[in-house]
């Protein structure tokens, strides 16, 4: 006879683990809905938000600078930069003081579908997330900031 499993939690939906996996899963269907008529995955569209964002205010983004903003593994933001690259999306330049690092650049093409991407994104986010209202949707924003920030600091 295979003996009981115990679970800490009663059902599912009291464990919070679960419930962020069904959030998650529902909430990347949505974001590749809106995402694959341009020609982009959710990761790719991280990344280029990202270099987008730091490319606000410094002229020398690097794929490190990438990974640390998108919160990602060195590594597959490599190959990932490579796609897009392939893409037109981004082009890559040998930095002025740095030799081992590279330049990262939104090209036209780049910038033109990340702000397409972009619209798209916070229309879906927006539509969503409202099922929790707007005053809910901040505290639970200030929330998930405050799970991020003590779950980084312990890694």
């Amino acid at each position: 006879m295979i003996k009981k499993i115990e679970f800490q939690f009663k059902s599912p939906e009291e464990s919070p683990g679960y419930l962020l996996g069904q959030l998650t899963l529902l909430w990347q269907r949505k974001q590749k809905k809106v995402l694959d008529p341009l020609n982009l995955t959710q990761t790719q569209f991280v990344l280029l938000a990202a270099l987008g964002w730091l490319s606000r205010e410094n002229d020398n983004v690097t794929q490190v600078d990438i990974a640390n903003q998108g919160n990602a593994d060195r590594m597959m933001v490599s190959k990932v930069l490579r796609t897009l690259e392939e893409k037109k999306f981004i082009s890559r330049h040998e930095h002025k003081t740095d030799t081992r690092a590279k330049v990262i650049k939104l090209t036209d093409e780049g910038a033109k579908v990340l702000q397409e991407a972009l619209l798209a994104i916070e229309n879906a986010d927006v539509e969503f997330f409202s099922i929790l209202g707007t005053d809910k949707l901040s505290v639970f924003n200030v929330n998930m900031v405050n799970v991020i920030r003590q779950n980084k600091e312990v890694e």
